[in-house]
């Protein structure tokens, strides 16, 4: 079967109950000549790209349905073309994209089952080495090259002798107030 999705747009001012009524007639059309009406949507009014009909704005209608003769097709844009209050229709034959796109799905399908699965194991954790200091700007040209003098190791922290008490500390007097 092939599908279809017809998008109509209405005028603006179409009452609910003719929307309605023209979208049964549509969906009796189909079912009558041996098609299936899929789905319905009403998109409700919206503002048009450009004027039509001296109008800015149309209630836009989708239907997509599925039919094996192209004569209903043919029987629908007909009727759109004849009644005056649809002011554009589009017709969109909708499976053939949705072959390419199956037919796309499988071919990543097989690729993926072609390529070899790589799986990503953590890196064991690797100690870092102590920073080397960095190398000296070389000297200018004709200047003797100084050897960059080792680094100093930190003086050790002075050694707390625990027999010594710490001094008092005197109590400050409260500052008076003025």
């Amino acid at each position: 079967m092939r599908i279809y999705e017809e998008l109509f747009i209405l005028r603006p001012d179409a009452v609910e109950e003719e929307i309605d009524a023209y979208i049964e007639q549509i969906k009796a059309l189909i079912t009558a000549s041996k098609g299936t009406v899929d789905k319905v949507e009403k998109w409700g009014v919206r503002k048009l790209a450009y004027r039509v009909e001296k109008r800015n704005e149309g209630f836009y209608i989708l239907v997509q349905f599925s039919t094996e003769s192209t004569a209903l097709v043919k029987e629908v844009e007909r009727r759109m073309r004849v009644t005056d209050s649809v002011m554009k229709w589009i017709t969109v034959r909708i499976d053939e994209a949705l072959k390419k796109l199956e037919k796309r799905k499988l071919q990543r399908e097989k690729r993926a089952k072609r390529k070899p699965q790589i799986t990503v194991t953590p890196a064991p954790a690797i100690p870092m080495a102590p920073a080397l200091p960095a190398e000296p700007a070389s000297a200018a040209p004709g200047q003797p090259v100084v050897p960059a003098a080792p680094a100093a190791a930190p003086a050790p922290a002075p050694a707390v002798v625990p027999d010594e008490a710490p001094a008092p500390v005197e109590a400050a007097a409260p500052a008076a107030a003025e």
